[in-house]
């Protein structure tokens, strides 16, 4: 298949556009350090502002403590002590670092009686300099205020982000007028070319998504068929949309430039981060479906498909253990410190139920295209109606353990951090039924031991967001994703009848998530929480999914406003990239040492090349015809 002339170039001008960005945000200027005298000098750190402390209260020891405005019913942290002051006029100074990451909330505290002085909210900026002064008031009454001061403006973190996009949009504006004046000198060369070369016609409506796609396992060409049930019918929205989701995990995974919303939330909530992993589920889904039609109905039989689906799934699995546990330069691992849950072993697992579930039930091949006319609007939904019983059997098993489960030390049915969350009420009940699952199965030494609810929650229990329950779940997700590509098959050449089906479909999941979360992050019945992968996770991810899909297919697919470049190469050598990114993370190129290691901007650019670099590799694969199936 011949690309179009434009397409070549994205990968080309993202490098470049990486390469510009880099040099941009690493003009001169570092990160500001504060002034201070040496004998209260705080080195700062990413994320960190200081905080000088003035006690100005004769007789008055003070202990100030800490919690971040995201903690969901936390306990204080221990912050600094201050004693009291010498004389009038002349306070005692306590210097700290604060986190800027989220609004921050301090009590200041009497040490002697434990009594609340004063409580403070404030949203601290990286590298600021800031004073809280406490003291008496001079209204002849015995209060005492505290006062913040801002000596020193904070940083714009969030400027390197601003000027990545700038420069990302100025590309895109740039690849489009290229590839506008190409396409006109297409058109004027066509008259004199077309006497010569007859092919050229076919190739370019080949690229633009004529009927006679490739086999999406073979490459092979397939005739023009109407038969909604055809083999080979593969849609380049669903290799773009699978590049993305990969391409954003590429980037949070080497780091995102150290931003917090390029990081998995501590517990409830959602980032960037959160998104990618469910879209790449989901579109797995919508592919199982895709190819096992094709393969069916090219005469391969049940057996033979059922065990290239367990080998597929067993390699997944090897591969992510083994990804898992980087130990290339530390000596021989130990057995009894595998972590076996992993991205790729739940995809594995994923896999091989959907995919058997669908071949259990996968129809013969249809002696005509007309099929029963009856319900022919939810013919997607009724002739899946035995997979969908099996789907909510699953969903009521996850219920049921998650709320009925007694679990030891906790209370039945929790769904919180721990640690200091929930008043400390719960410290080693970290993801209640699924933590325990997983400890109980598995053994606590064989899980993720640095979970993200450390960051906020201070846990120090194991919890691994792959975990057991939560892949009842991403069962669910990807089958909302074989959904997806029923309704790809079934309504092939009926636009509206897509479209419609997508836009349904996004709308109920989203009405499903607003009642179980109460449009709340932590009030809800059940809050969106990617570490237990909850249901309403699951319902929201698919929303989205539901709409970019429906967005991809109209730009891509039906009206050819866009290729899908660059995003459809790695898109295409999915399995490649991931293995290969997380591999070669710790190597150049793709990491070097930083002069500032505690700047966004360098961080930022370091990932943003590292990223662009597998682009640029998948495009260089997908033109040379390499991809990595297994």
């Amino acid at each position: 298949m011949m690309e179009p002339r434009g397409a070549a170039w994205s990968p080309a001008a993202l490098l470049l556009a990486a390469v510009v960005l880099g040099c941009a945000l690493r003009a001169p200027g570092g990160s500001p350090q504060p002034d201070l005298d040496n004998k209260k000098h705080v080195e700062l750190k990413m994320d960190q502002a200081l905080l000088l402390i003035h006690n100005e209260l004769l007789e008055t020891n003070l202990t100030v403590y800490w919690k971040s405005e995201c903690c969901y019913q936390c306990l204080f942290q221990f912050l600094v002590n201050i004693s009291h002051g010498r004389k009038p006029g002349k306070p005692t100074l306590a210097p700290v670092s604060i986190s800027t990451q989220h609004g921050s909330i301090l009590q200041i505290n009497n040490t002697l009686e434990e009594k609340e002085v004063c409580r403070l909210e404030y949203q601290f900026g990286e590298f600021g300099n800031y004073s809280v002064l406490i003291k008496h008031t001079h209204n002849g009454v015995s209060e005492i205020a505290c006062d913040l001061v801002v000596n020193k403006s904070p940083v714009d973190s969030n400027l390197p982000v601003s000027v990545a996009f700038l420069v990302g949009l100025a590309v895109i504006i740039a690849v489009s007028f290229l590839r506008f004046l190409l396409s006109l000198e297409d058109f004027n060369n066509w008259v004199s070319k077309a006497i010569n070369s007859q092919e050229t016609d076919h190739l370019i409506n080949s690229d633009l998504g004529s009927p006679g796609r490739a086999d999406p396992l073979t490459g092979d060409p397939q005739p023009e068929t109407r038969c909604p049930s055809a083999p080979g019918y593969r849609l380049r929205c669903l290799d773009t949309f699978r590049g993305v989701a990969l391409i954003l995990m590429v980037f949070v995974n080497y780091g995102g430039g150290r931003y917090w919303y390029f990081k998995h939330s501590s517990w409830n909530g959602l980032t960037v981060a959160d998104l990618v992993f469910p879209w790449f589920v989901f579109i797995m889904g919508s592919s199982i479906f895709l190819s096992m039609t094709s393969v069916l109905q090219r005469g391969c039989s049940k057996f033979k498909l059922l065990g290239k689906i367990v080998w597929r799934s067993f390699l997944l699995t090897c591969i992510g253990i083994f990804i898992v546990n980087p130990n290339y330069c530390l000596g021989p691992l130990s057995w009894d410190k595998v972590r076996i849950p992993g991205v790729l072993q739940r995809l594995g697992v994923t896999y091989f139920v959907v995919a058997v579930l669908e071949l259990l039930f996968a129809k013969p091949i249809h002696e005509n295209c007309v099929s029963d006319r009856r319900f022919s609007y939810l013919r997607d939904i009724t002739c899946s109606w035995c997979q969908w019983l099996f789907i909510l059997l699953l969903e009521s098993i996850w219920l049921g353990l998650t709320f009925l489960l007694p679990v030891p030390g906790c209370p039945t049915g929790y769904l919180g951090p721990g640690g200091i969350g929930d008043l400390g009420k719960y410290v080693n009940c970290t993801g209640g039924a699924a933590g325990y699952i997983d400890h109980l199965l598995l053994g606590s030494d064989h899980l993720y031991q640095h979970p993200s609810s450390t960051v906020l929650y201070h846990t120090t229990v194991a919890f691994d967001p792959e975990g057991i329950l939560g892949t009842i779940n991403s069962i669910v997700m990807a089958f909302l994703g074989v959904q997806a590509g029923k309704i790809l098959l079934y309504y092939k050449g009926q636009t509206k009848g897509i479209l419609i089906r997508f836009t349904a479909w996004c709308c109920v999941l989203g009405l499903i998530s607003i009642a179980l979360t109460k449009v709340s992050e932590n009030e809800g019945f059940i809050p969106i929480n990617k570490n237990l992968w909850s249901i309403s996770y699951v319902t929201t991810l698919s929303a989205f999914a539901f709409f970019i899909l429906l967005a991809l297919y109209l730009v891509i697919d039906v009206r050819g406003l866009w290729t899908g470049a660059p995003f459809f190469y790695p898109g295409m050598n999915s399995i490649l990239v991931y293995v290969g990114h997380e591999v070669f993370e710790n190597y150049f190129p793709f990491q070097w040492k930083l002069e500032d290691n505690q700047s966004h901007k360098e961080h930022l650019t370091q990932n943003i090349v590292a990223t662009a670099l597998w682009v640029l590799i998948a495009y260089v694969l997908y033109k040379k015809k390499i991809f990595w199936k297994i």
